[in-house]
C-alpha cells in the first residue's frame, strides 16, 4: 500500500511540475520573453504547449516553425487558432477569418475558449476585423467571466482611436478577477501613456513592476515615460533594467538601441544599431534610429544618407510623420553649412515637413506646427520659422499669442516689411490689451521710412509709448528704437518740442549720445 501511496505522490509532484512549467511558458509568453518560453515549452507536451511554443516561434519572427508547431495539433481548435495567426503574419487575411469562422462556427454552449482563441488570433495579428474580435471575447466572457478575456477585450479596445473607456473598463475587471496583476497594470499604464496623461501612465508602470520584479515591459514603458516628461537619466536606467531581465534577443536588442536614442544617448543608440547591421540582423527601420542620431550629433550629412537608405528599403504603410519631419529638419541643417544649395534643400524640407504634416492623423496638429516652426528657429531659418508659424496660426486653433508674435518678428526679420506690419495690425486687433504687436507695427513701418520722413511709425510707436501691462516693464533696447525715430521725424518736421522732448528721452538713457546732442543743440537754438 505504501508503495502505490509513492507512485501516486511521484505522479502528483510530475503533474503539477508540468502544470507549472507549462504556466510559467505562457507567463514568459506574455512578458514578450519569446526565447526562454520556446526553451521551456518545446520540452513539454500536449495540445496547449505546442500551441503555445508556436506563438513563441511566431514571436521571435519564426514563422515557418510557427506554422509547423500548429500544424502537429491541426485538428484542434487551438491549432486553427494558430494557424490563423500564421496566415494573418503572411498577409493572408480571407484564409485566416475563414478558419476562425470554423472555429466559433462550431462552438457548443460551454466552450468559452473557442471564442477567446479566435478572437486573440484576431487581436495579436495585424490586419484583422478587430469588432469581431470584441464580438467574440464578449461571448467568451457571457459563458466564462475569465480575467485573461477581460485583458484581451481591453487589449482590443486600446486599438480603437475612441475605445479608451472600454478599454479601461475591462482591464479594471480584469484587476478584480486575477492575482496576477502586472500585466494588467501594464497595460492601464500604456491607455495612460496613448492618452500623454504621463504621470498616471508612470503610476501604474510602477504598480506594474511592484506587482512583478520579473516583468521586463514595465521598464520599457517607463523609459519611454520618463523621456515624454524629459527625465532622461531615470529613462537611461529603466532601459538598462529592461535589458537585463529581457532575453537580450535581437529584438529585444533593437528595442534597447530605440530607448537609448529616446533617452537622448545618440552616441550609443548609433553604435548598437550599425553593430547589429555588422553583424547581419539589418532591418530597414533601424535606419530611423541612425538618421535620427546622426542628426542630432549634428552629422548632417550621414543623416541624409541614412534616411534616402531607410525610405529606399522601409514599406510606404511603416513610415510614420516624424521620418519626414527628420528628413526635413535635416534638409534644413544642410542649407545652412552649404549655401550654394541652400535654396534647393529648404525646398525639399519644406516638402518633407508639409508631408510629416498630412500623414499625421492627429486632430490637434497645433505642437507639430509649433516643433517645425521651432526646428527653423533653432536652426536660426527665420524666413522659413516665420513661414511655419504663419501655418501654426493659420491652420490651427490653439495658437498662443507668442506664436502669433513669432510669425510677425520672424517675418519682420526676414525683412518682408510690409507683411509683418499685416500680422502684427491683425495680432494687434486680436490682443488689444497686448503692447507688443503695436511696438512691431511701429518698427514694420520705420523699417519702410528709415529716414523718418513719412511719420509712418509715429502713431504706432506713440501709442505704444503709453500703453502699460501689469509687471512688464518695456526695455531700454525697445525705447531707444522708438525716441530715436521720433526725435528725428519731430526733427525733420521741425517740431521743436517734440523733438527736443524725445532727444532728452534719448539722453536719459544713454547719456551723451551724438544724434540727441545734435538734434537738441539745433532746434534749442530754432525759431
Amino acid at each position: 500500500m505504501k508503495k502505490i501511496f509513492v507512485l501516486f505522490a511521484l505522479v502528483a509532484c510530475s503533474f503539477t511540475m508540468y502544470a507549472q512549467s507549462l504556466q510559467e511558458g505562457i507567463k514568459l509568453i506574455r512578458y514578450e520573453r519569446y526565447g526562454s518560453a520556446k526553451n521551456i515549452l518545446q520540452n513539454q507536451s500536449g495540445d496547449e504547449a505546442t500551441y503555445y511554443l508556436g506563438l513563441a516561434e511566431l514571436g521571435l519572427g519564426n514563422t515557418a516553425a510557427a506554422r509547423e508547431q500548429f500544424n502537429k495539433i491541426s485538428g484542434s481548435y487551438l491549432g486553427m487558432a494558430g494557424l490563423a495567426r500564421v496566415l494573418f503574419a503572411e498577409g493572408n487575411k480571407v484564409e485566416a477569418m475563414k478558419m476562425l469562422q470554423n472555429i466559433v462556427d462550431g462552438t457548443r454552449r460551454k466552450e468559452w475558449e473557442k471564442y477567446k482563441m479566435a478572437a486573440d488570433a484576431i487581436a495579436y495579428s495585424k490586419g484583422g476585423p478587430i469588432n469581431t474580435a470584441i464580438e467574440w471575447y464578449k461571448k467568451a466572457l457571457e459563458i466564462e467571466p475569465d480575467a485573461a478575456t477581460y485583458l484581451s477585450l481591453g487589449d482590443a479596445y486600446l486599438t480603437q482611436q475612441t475605445g479608451g473607456g472600454e478599454a479601461m473598463n475591462n482591464y479594471e475587471a480584469a484587476l478584480s478577477k486575477t492575482n496576477d496583476k502586472s500585466l494588467v497594470y501594464s497595460r492601464i499604464g500604456a491607455l495612460w501613456y496613448q492618452a500623454r496623461m504621463y504621470e498616471n501612465a508612470l503610476e501604474n508602470y510602477d504598480l506594474a513592476k511592484n506587482a512583478d520584479p520579473e516583468n521586463p515591459i514595465p521598464y520599457r514603458d517607463l523609459a519611454n515615460a520618463y523621456y515624454r516628461i524629459g527625465k532622461y537619466t531615470l529613462a537611461k536606467e529603466n532601459i538598462e533594467k529592461y535589458l537585463s531581465l529581457s532575453d537580450k534577443s535581437i529584438d529585444d536588442q533593437i528595442t534597447y538601441a530605440n530607448l537609448l536614442f529616446l533617452s537622448k544617448d545618440y552616441s550609443n543608440a548609433l553604435s548598437k544599431m550599425k553593430g547589429l547591421i555588422a553583424e547581419g540582423h539589418e532591418q530597414p527601420y533601424m535606419y530611423r534610429i541612425l538618421g535620427y542620431s546622426n542628426y542630432e550629433l549634428k552629422n548632417y550629412a550621414d543623416a541624409y544618407k541614412d534616411m534616402q537608405t531607410f525610405f529606399g528599403k522601409i514599406a510606404a504603410d511603416d513610415i510614420i510623420p516624424d521620418d519626414y519631419i527628420y528628413m526635413g529638419k535635416i534638409l534644413t541643417a544642410l542649407a545652412n553649412s552649404d549655401t550654394t544649395k541652400a535654396m534647393v534643400y529648404t525646398d525639399s524640407a519644406n516638402y518633407y515637413m508639409e508631408k510629416g504634416i498630412t500623414s499625421d492623423t492627429a486632430e490637434d496638429k497645433t505642437k507639430l506646427y509649433r516643433n517645425i516652426a521651432e526646428d527653423f528657429k533653432d536652426a536660426k531659418n527665420y524666413q522659413q520659422a516665420g513661414v511655419w508659424y504663419g501655418k501654426l496660426v493659420q491652420n490651427t486653433s490653439n495658437y498662443t499669442a507668442e506664436d502669433y508674435f513669432y510669425w510677425g518678428v520672424y517675418t519682420y526679420y526676414s525683412k518682408k516689411y510690409p507683411e509683418a506690419a499685416k500680422i502684427f495690425s491683425d495680432m494687434a486687433q486680436q490682443y488689444p490689451e497686448e503692447p507688443s504687436p503695436v511696438y512691431w507695427q511701429g518698427r514694420s513701418a520705420a523699417a519702410q521710412d528709415v529716414e523718418a520722413k513719412t511719420g509712418g511709425a509715429a502713431t504706432f510707436y506713440e501709442k505704444w509709448l503709453g500703453m502699460e501691462q501689469e509687471g512688464v516693464t518695456k526695455n531700454n533696447a525697445d525705447l531707444m528704437q522708438a525716441y530715436q525715430y521720433l526725435a528725428i521725424y519731430y526733427y525733420n518736421q521741425n517740431n521743436k518740442a517734440e523733438a527736443i522732448k524725445y532727444a532728452d528721452k534719448i539722453l536719459s538713457l544713454e547719456p551723451g549720445n551724438e544724434t540727441a546732442s545734435q538734434i537738441k543743440e539745433v532746434m534749442s537754438k530754432s525759431k
